[in-house]
């Protein structure tokens, strides 16, 4: 779908009176799609952040490369409304969209960089940008293309590393607390499970779930530093890699990555290490 196609497209939907916001998303996909073809967009993506679930995702082998959040045509994206979503998204997504389908705003670490509009609405009708068009393709193509800066302060280091624990301590906690509460036995489940034994026998004997998710978000957050840290290969860092990576010297450290690498690792926590 061209962009052309994409304005006419829209503005049919528009024109019935009865679309929603849910009408134009097939039509931003596809767009997408036509314009930069070596990616995967997913819309109404599963959960793959633990902020909330934006309704694109932009994936390329699987990883995650940023992340789209569309509003009905016309809605004010500058809205108090949407402070508090908006807000959250851009604070642990370094890149992303958010979009009427016809406005569009570009954050990169939850600064706004580019704005741009396709179309404007004037009495009631969609009207044609058409001279943006071809600085919308640039800017979609570098959206996909997009790595995440140096981190050249401590400070930025440290806010990064944060947000990273918090989001690894409550996927681990609601997914342990979830296990428990029906008594899973599922093989994936009861990894997460015995994790949580091995530290109240070996640790810490009063250990609640509260405290092992802590424990556990700031082992993992910690690990995956660590191995980052030796990896001469950034463009391609995984779960697996960090697993060979931690220092020989810290054996606790290398055996639970190794389990961490494998296979039973629960979806949502390999979802969040993905973005590591």
């Amino acid at each position: 779908m061209t962009l052309e196609q994409y304005i006419q497209t829209v503005t049919n939907n528009f024109n019935t009176g009865i679309s929603t916001e849910h009408t134009y998303r097939g039509d931003l996909e596809q767009l997408i799609k036509t314009l930069v073809p070596n990616v995967e967009v997913t819309n109404e993506p599963s959960k793959v952040t633990d902020c909330g679930n934006p309704d694109y995702v932009i994936t390329k082998r699987k990883i995650p490369i940023g992340f789209i959040e569309a509003k009905d045509i016309g809605k004010d994206l500058n809205s108090k409304v949407y402070k508090e979503q908006f807000t959250r998204y851009k604070k642990a997504l370094d890149n992303l969209i958010i979009t009427d389908y016809l406005w569009f705003q570009f954050f990169e670490n939850g600064e706004l960089v580019h704005e741009i509009r396709l179309a404007n609405i004037e009495n009631g009708k969609i009207i044609p940008n058409i001279d943006e068009y071809s600085r919308f393709t640039d800017l979609i193509k570098d959206f996909c293309i997009f790595i995440s800066q140096t981190i050249k302060s401590p400070q930025k280091l440290a806010e990064m590393m944060a947000g990273k624990v918090n989001d690894c301590y409550r996927t681990s906690l609601n997914k342990l607390s979830l296990m428990m509460k029906k008594q899973s036995c599922f093989q994936q489940d009861t990894w997460l499970i015995n994790q949580y034994k091995t530290f109240k026998d070996m640790l810490i004997h009063d250990l609640q779930p509260k405290g092992f998710a802590d424990i556990y978000a700031q082992t993992v957050a910690y690990g995956m530093f660590a191995a980052r840290l030796h990896d001469k290969t950034l463009n391609d860092f995984s779960r697996q890699e960090a697993a060979e990576l931690i220092p020989k010297s810290n054996p606790f450290l290398r055996k639970l990555f190794n389990e961490i690498a494998g296979p039973i690792l629960t979806n949502e926590l390999s979802k969040l290490l993905i973005t590591w």
